[in-house]
């Protein structure tokens, strides 16, 4: 496993893009779309409200970062096979348990379970239903979330099953930092680390080839493996030159 270790979501959302980008290697989902994958990778950030928070690499600027974390947090009109609102504060998707439907609040239970244990490695959500998901075409990326209490600060702890690094890692961080603030702040905490454990991370490099070059500029900064270049076409480097 790589481990990243940066000074704000922002550094990071770069760093993991660069690594990706450098050193992954192609394959095709089964969906046929073309990516560059590279090995399970841990992201942690000591302080992650420090700014900048979003990189302005990213064609995601802050307006969106806000209503996407606004749209976990709060839940959203929006209708989709899955969102992580759901997932987290209302887990059951239509299941039943003894006549009665599931409506599982799992945030409400981490701030339970830590403010009667702050010491309990149980504060833990998870995303997965498999009777709902083993059949859905667009299924969580995001599985578990865990909260610890230590040192006095309220740490989170995030895995996804895959990730996109390049176009929804820096709002899914930003997101998720943001619900780490919302426990803490029910337990007159502050905000510990955040680490963002990807098992998948990838980058859909055709898909999103017009997102590379901020990162990449030109070649000076990222130098990628060349089935990306070729793909992006943007600069001297794409031609072999």
């Amino acid at each position: 496993m790589r481990v990243i270790r940066a000074p704000t979501l922002a550094r990071a959302h770069e760093l993991v893009v660069k690594m990706i980008l450098e050193k992954g290697y192609v394959l095709d989902t089964e969906e046929g779309e073309a990516t560059v994958e590279f090995e399970e990778t841990a992201i942690t950030v000591e302080n992650p409200f420090a700014e900048p928070m979003g990189s302005d690499r990213s064609r995601f600027g802050t307006r969106f970062l806000r209503s996407y974390a606004d749209a976990l947090l709060h839940g959203s009109e929006a209708i989709f096979e899955y969102d992580y609102h759901g997932r987290l504060y209302d887990w059951g998707q239509g299941l039943g348990m003894e006549g009665t439907e599931v409506h599982a609040d799992q945030v409400a239970y981490i701030k339970q379970k830590l403010a009667a244990s702050p010491e309990s490695r149980r504060a833990v959500a998870v995303t997965w239903n498999p009777p709902v998901d083993e059949s859905l075409r667009d299924c969580p990326c995001l599985q578990l979330v865990q909260c610890v209490v230590r040192d006095g600060a309220l740490a989170m702890k995030v895995v996804f099953r895959s990730n996109d690094m390049l176009s929804a890692a820096g709002a899914n961080m930003y997101a998720l930092a943001h619900l780490q603030k919302e426990v803490a702040d029910s337990l007159g905490l502050p905000c510990g680390p955040y680490t963002h454990i990807s098992l998948v991370p990838h980058i859909y490099y055709i898909r999103d080839a017009a997102d590379i070059p901020p990162f990449c500029k030109e070649g000076s900064e990222i130098r990628p493996i060349p089935e990306v270049c070729r793909a992006c076409g943007r600069c001297p480097r794409s031609q072999g030159d």
